[in-house]
């Protein structure tokens, strides 16, 4: 490992889909599968370029009312049921390590930048969909650990910011290599029937967004940040995409021009907008970009008359 690779720090973070039907391949429509595709191929390059030392993952369906929390478990283990899907995910095994020093340490960070936090190391806790489904892709073997937090109600998307970049500054003081990850959709004004997409003008909205980061023009961003959510009605209210822009302007901030490269396509869910994005300095993406094999693993072939019951639900 270079002298580079070494430091500490969050080394990239990105935006990872987690819709319910990603959760077994049966119930997975071709139009979604470019999003498994895409955190699959992401993943394996993340996981051998940047060589990770924790997943930190941030997911809207682990829902805060008025506390950050960061997980602290030595290990996350069980089985994760779709509250609101158990059709869907039912109960699917996963295990992982976590990282208790550093979700200690991320709570004391967010309590000194003016957050209300609080350690989790509830024996009992198990994981949301919106933590599990990007990281069966992402990590199928869990080779790295991981620190869950919340989004919360509470918190503002200025707070959001700052809980961000108390993730790279906790990550630099430890030495730990970072991958952050926020598990969210963009627009996410929902309707019945999972083919159906948002609007044509919330869409665009979402590409102009995603534009910004691809360039690596955070602060336009960031200026823009609470509009863009009001338009595109959010997932959360942006509280998830908020806290990652939070990441990428303290990761901007060591100096390095910034920008974003999308893996895979958009997707629909309900008439939400979904897709995977990776956001770092050039000179990382470049990395990244070395190690990417485009090579889509095949699908297991999806049950179509399930699917189609599943329509008709929604």
């Amino acid at each position: 490992m270079s002298a580079e690779q070494g430091k500490g720090g969050v080394v990239a973070t990105a935006l990872v889909a987690h819709v319910p039907t990603l959760g077994r391949s049966e119930n997975t429509p071709d139009y979604q599968q470019t999003l498994v595709q895409a955190e699959r191929t992401m993943g394996a390059a993340v996981r051998e370029a940047l060589k990770p030392d924790v997943w930190v993952i941030v997911s809207t369906h682990w829902i805060s009312t008025f506390d950050w929390f960061a997980t602290c478990q030595e290990k996350h283990e069980g089985l994760c049921v779709a509250q609101e899907a158990p059709n869907l995910i039912p109960g699917l095994p996963y295990s992982y390590r976590g990282d208790p020093e550093f979700g200690g340490a991320l709570v004391d960070a967010w309590k000194q930048a003016g957050c209300a936090a609080v350690k989790n190391e509830a024996s009992n806790y198990r994981w949301d969909y919106g933590t599990f489904v990007p990281l069966q892709y992402i990590d199928p073997a869990g080779e790295v650990p991981v620190v869950g937090l919340p989004v919360v109600l509470m918190a503002d998307h200025g707070e959001c910011l700052r809980a961000g970049a108390a993730v790279h500054e906790t990550a630099k003081r430890l030495g730990r290599r970072v991958v952050f990850l926020a598990s969210t959709a963009l627009s996410h004004l929902l309707v019945r029937g999972r083919h159906n997409w948002p609007t044509p003008e919330r869409v665009e909205e979402d590409k102009r967004f995603i534009d910004f980061l691809k360039r690596g023009a955070i602060d336009e961003t960031i200026a823009g940040f609470t509009e863009y959510s009001r338009k595109v009605v959010a997932e959360m209210g942006g509280r998830a995409l908020a806290t990652m822009v939070g990441v990428a302007a303290a990761m901007s901030r060591d100096g390095k021009p910034m920008a974003a490269r999308q893996y895979g396509d958009y997707a629909q869910s309900s008439g939400s907008n979904n897709v995977v994005l990776l956001i770092a300095d050039k000179e990382t993406l470049a990395r990244v970009e070395q190690r990417t094999v485009e090579k889509p693993q095949a699908a297991s072939p999806a049950n179509e008359e399930k699917l189609a019951a599943l329509e008709e639900t929604e």
